[in-house]
């Protein structure tokens, strides 16, 4: 198992991303920023948020049984939940969010889910990659710019998008399959990255190669280096950005 990993504060105050792995699994997340004057109705706040849900994760993904992934992000959201102590309005739909982006070694082959808008990169032969990617916050109705009150509307809505917050349920709407990459490799990728494909021009291939070839902390500094020289399409400037890379050995006999 190899696996390396860079992140990188943006333009807020602390980073939201976080990237964990373990002997054969490996995820990041990625916190949604609370605008300044909305009340979330959680005492805790976004960091504190996607740090127990990554250690909730971990501690799931360390269990000897291997339920689906879909169970092992609702039961480390139910921890999360019951983390908070009952003194947060957990009803509140601008409480605390993450998206997921997830893989485990099953075997022969890699299992992954995606919840909203981080991304699992599969390299294939010939030097081809598949983006595994939940692209639902890209197809809410009007069009972008979506205001404040559509996208709070169409957060964990079977009509709109699903991230992981206070719902467990939601887990089960992620995008999940198996695949076999070649040497069980695999990127992963938060919001902050994959921008230099959905923004910057790139194609998934190359965002994979330089990932591969020169790590992670060269892929951040490729997307800082266009945000300074293109700006940025909408929202922050500079974004928390997270990249990890990894590979585990297949199984042998």
């Amino acid at each position: 198992m190899r696996i390396r990993y860079a992140s990188a504060p943006g333009d807020g105050c602390g980073n939201e991303d976080l990237a964990s792995s373990g002997a054969d699994w490996a995820f990041v997340l990625d916190g949604a920023t609370a605008p300044p004057d909305v009340d979330s109705g959680c005492r805790h706040g976004v960091r504190w948020f996607v740090a127990t849900l990554a250690a909730s994760l971990a501690a799931e993904l360390a269990l000897p049984c291997h339920r689906p992934l879909p169970d092992v992000l609702a039961h480390a959201l139910e921890r999360t939940r019951a983390a908070h102590g009952g003194t947060c309005d957990l009803a509140n739909p601008d409480s605390p969010s993450s998206t997921v982006a997830m893989v485990r070694h099953s075997g022969p082959a890699l299992e992954y889910l995606v919840l909203a808008d981080s991304a699992v990169l599969l390299p294939g032969p010939g030097g081809t990659v598949t983006p595994v990617t939940d692209d639902r916050l890209d197809h809410l109705p009007g069009g972008r710019p979506y205001t404040r009150a559509l996208v709070r509307s169409a957060r964990n809505s079977p009509d709109g998008f699903w991230v992981a917050g206070s719902l467990p349920e939601a887990a089960h709407q992620a995008v999940t399959g198996t695949a076999r990459p070649p040497g069980l490799r695999f990127g992963l990728l938060t919001d902050g990255c994959t921008r230099l494909v959905k923004h910057y021009g790139h194609t998934w291939h190359q965002l994979w190669q330089h990932l591969e070839k020169r790590g992670p902390e060269s892929l951040i500094a490729r997307v800082r280096d266009n945000e300074r020289t293109y700006g940025a399409e909408r929202g922050k400037r500079h974004d928390d950005a997270t990249a990890l890379v990894g590979a585990f050995a297949p199984v042998s006999g």
